[in-house]
């Protein structure tokens, strides 16, 4: 008799082939649900091993246009970045699959969903949190967090004899010695040889991005347009390619970018399970569009927002890494954030040079940069006899302290 019926996430790989199989053996009916969201996996493939393993029915959905433009332009207007350094790559990609996978659930009627995170990782608390925040009374089956699971299969040995013992197709090539997540956003290698933080990362690691040294010669120049904060153009003045399309201009950013090298992080960071881990990520177009647009605030955002958006801009990093998409209050924080945006229109143009990307000049209709105002070669604007009484008031308190203890 079924168990009932689970919708998994499914990649295609040994772990969660391995876990499809070992939930059909619990007695699930298992709907293996394949999310596109920019890797390079044969989909098609995929489908036929799960079909092969005993999966019932096969879900492969497109979620390439909607990550970009509900996920990773939502990032950009925020200038998210976790601990100052990391652009989200698999955090954001995480509620956008995991949204889906509900969707499927819903129209499956299914009473339970599953994934093949790790109970170390991050992923395994973005999964179900989103679950749980989309669809409150969902039951949730994470098999590295189940003792029948893990009495099974101790480590990777035990996974490869369990393929072999049932037939499930195994890549005949080696596992590289480290293991990578991969979408549109990013690709992160982490785990295995980079364990050693001492270590510096071999060259043959990084496959999105050339190394610097070796980088065309010639620069590439980028116009790139925003509205209200969202890219909605890229120019190439270079070559004379452009985009408008969302997931067009973003696909062009990440070649153009990884051409000549933009985009590589080395860091060890905080997970929220507490753990310290080192991640060594590879992230074009999201490099080049951070750059573009936070030079693009500059000229267009008010002083004080700009301050209040960046202490909002470390709380939205922190929500999507931690796994708070759909949470209340990241609701609050993006509302605000939208609202900052608005004026945030003009074009920036961007040098990409030898792994390097830096803002050249930038133009908008509605600048709140007037060089008259601040020229020093030029008189008006302000009468700079009035700067005497603002100094004075603004050392008011520092004289009063002075007074009482003596600076020396």
């Amino acid at each position: 008799m079924s168990k009932g019926k689970i919708v998994l996430a499914y990649s295609g790989g040994l772990d969660t082939s391995v876990i499809l199989k070992w939930l059909l053996e619990e007695g699930y009916e298992v709907v293996a649900f394949l999310a596109d969201v920019g890797q390079k996996e044969d989909f098609e493939a995929a489908k036929a091993k799960a079909l092969k393993i005993g999966a019932s029915k096969v879900y492969i959905q497109d979620l390439k246009k909607e990550f970009v433009t509900d996920y990773i332009f939502e990032a950009v207007k925020a200038n998210a970045l976790y601990e100052g350094r990391y652009l989200l790559g698999t955090s954001l990609a995480r509620p956008s699959i995991a949204k889906a996978q509900i969707e499927v659930a819903i129209k499956e009627g299914a009473e339970f969903v599953g994934h093949g995170a790790t109970g170390k990782g991050n992923d395994q608390v973005r999964f179900e949190l989103t679950y749980y925040a989309l669809k409150p009374d969902i039951k949730v089956i994470s098999p590295w967090k189940t003792p029948e699971f893990l009495n099974r299969f101790r480590g990777r040995t035990d996974m490869l004899n369990y393929a072999e013992q049932y037939g499930i197709p195994v890549s005949a090539t080696l596992k590289k010695p480290y293991s990578e997540d991969e979408n549109l956003l990013h690709i992160s290698h982490e785990a295995g040889i980079l364990e050693d933080a001492t270590v510096p990362c071999p060259e043959d690691v990084y496959s999105w991005t050339v190394s610097p040294e070796k980088a065309p010669d010639t620069a590439e120049i980028l116009d790139i347009t925003f509205k209200s904060g969202v890219p909605v153009k890229v120019e190439s003045k270079t070559s004379g390619i452009t985009h408008t399309d969302p997931l067009e201009l973003f696909n062009y950013l990440n070649d153009v970018g990884g051409k000549h090298g933009v985009g590589r992080l080395d860091m060890v960071e905080n997970r929220f399970v507490g753990l310290k881990s080192r991640g060594v990520y590879e992230t074009p177009a999201g490099t080049i569009l951070y750059c573009a647009h936070r030079d693009l605030e500059g000229m267009t955002m008010d002083r004080e927002v700009t301050r209040l958006r960046d202490e909002l801009a470390l709380k939205f990093s922190e929500l999507c890494y931690y796994g708070f998409w759909f949470a209340p209050e990241m609701d609050i924080v993006r509302s605000a954030i939208n609202q900052s945006q608005k004026g945030i229109d003009g074009t920036v143009t961007v040098k990409l040079f030898k792994g390097s990307a830096y803002a050249l000049c930038r133009t908008s209709p509605v600048s709140l940069y007037n060089p008259q105002l601040s020229s020093m070669d030029e008189a008006g604007g302000y009468d700079q006899k009035d700067a005497v009484g603002f100094i004075r008031l603004n050392a008011l308190r520092l004289r009063s302290y002075g007074l009482v203890h003596g600076k020396k």
